[in-house]
């Protein structure tokens, strides 16, 4: 997962104290402040147009007037790239070159930033070994397999989707704990962001695809005899959804535990926290102060 944290919450000071530091060294000069802003926008004019230039062409199999689009694009990338030069090369000794480095500092970051979340892409598709065999026994259990028992120790574990990680965590618990649960719950909640947030018809397949991948945990639970249930929600933040579900999961599951997995990477720094999600962290502080047992169960890479 990308960090939640880092887009709203550390995305925010660092560009603030970003601002501040500029403010601070430039002393308020109108004069370089204002070049470094020409750059900066017709950079951003520069590769909006040539974006839309590869948009058509991509498409222009499929869509008829795609040549009098790209040609629009194509001028609109002509003129920009013409300004954005000249700014550069007549301005390059009135602050030009900071702008530039500066700039390019911060395109190199983003390009670090990346290059570590493909690699923890490939870290992470480790763990998918599991899933081929859990999967095996993800379809429709048999009715009759085991009963509620409403006296009995519940696993609760918060998932994220199919995956090595939600395997690997179940699994763990089975394995440390043996038969001490009577009773599993599955809880999953997709998270409402920008990237899907298109309109109901999005919203509905968000639903559904949180419903259906939880239940394939249900039903391999249910495959090895123990009873299971499943929840899915939607949200715009998982530990605000999950706070809502507490309250029911208690009353029905009265012997409850919470689980959650955490991967633990190999030599975790400072900046590999600050870039990724520890939303169980967060989960266990909430319940933490509400007496809830919630247990983090780490799973190496």
């Amino acid at each position: 997962m990308l960090s939640d944290r880092f887009v709203t919450q550390n995305g925010i000071m660092l560009m603030g104290g970003a601002a501040l530091i500029m403010m601070l060294l430039t002393a308020g000069s109108v004069r370089f402040l204002v070049v470094l802003y020409s750059i900066n926008v017709f950079i951003t004019f520069v590769l909006s147009q040539l974006g839309m230039v590869r948009h058509w062409w991509s498409v222009r199999s499929t869509f008829l007037r795609w040549k009098k689009k790209m040609a629009v694009n194509a001028v609109g990338l002509l003129l920009t790239s013409f300004i954005l030069i000249s700014v550069t090369v007549l301005k390059f000794h009135e602050g030009g070159w900071i702008t530039l480095l500066v700039t390019g500092t911060l395109i190199v970051v983003a390009i670090l930033i990346n290059r570590h979340y493909r690699y923890t892409g490939r870290l992470l598709r480790r763990l998918d070994s599991l899933m081929h065999v859990v999967s095996r026994s993800t379809t429709a259990p048999a009715p009759g397999l085991a009963t509620y028992d409403a006296h009995g120790k519940t696993a609760i574990l918060l998932v994220n989707g199919f995956n090595g990680l939600g395997c690997h965590t179940l699994l763990n618990v089975v394995s440390l704990f043996g038969t001490t649960f009577k009773n599993f719950v599955f809880v999953q909640v997709g998270v409402i962001d920008a990237g899907n947030f298109k309109g109901t018809a999005e919203i509905e397949h968000l639903q559904q695809s949180a419903r259906s991948e939880v239940e394939r945990y249900m039903n391999y639970v249910k495959q090895q005899g123990y009873y299971a249930e499943s929840i899915s929600a939607i949200g715009t933040d998982v530990v605000d959804e999950v706070e809502k579900v507490i309250p029911q999961i208690r009353e029905r599951f009265p012997h409850a535990v919470f689980f959650g997995g955490q991967i633990v990477f190999p030599n975790e720094s400072f900046l590999m926290r600050l870039l990724h999600n520890y939303t169980v962290f967060s989960l266990q502080r909430k319940l933490y102060t509400q007496g809830v047992p919630f247990v983090i169960m780490p799973v190496r890479i």
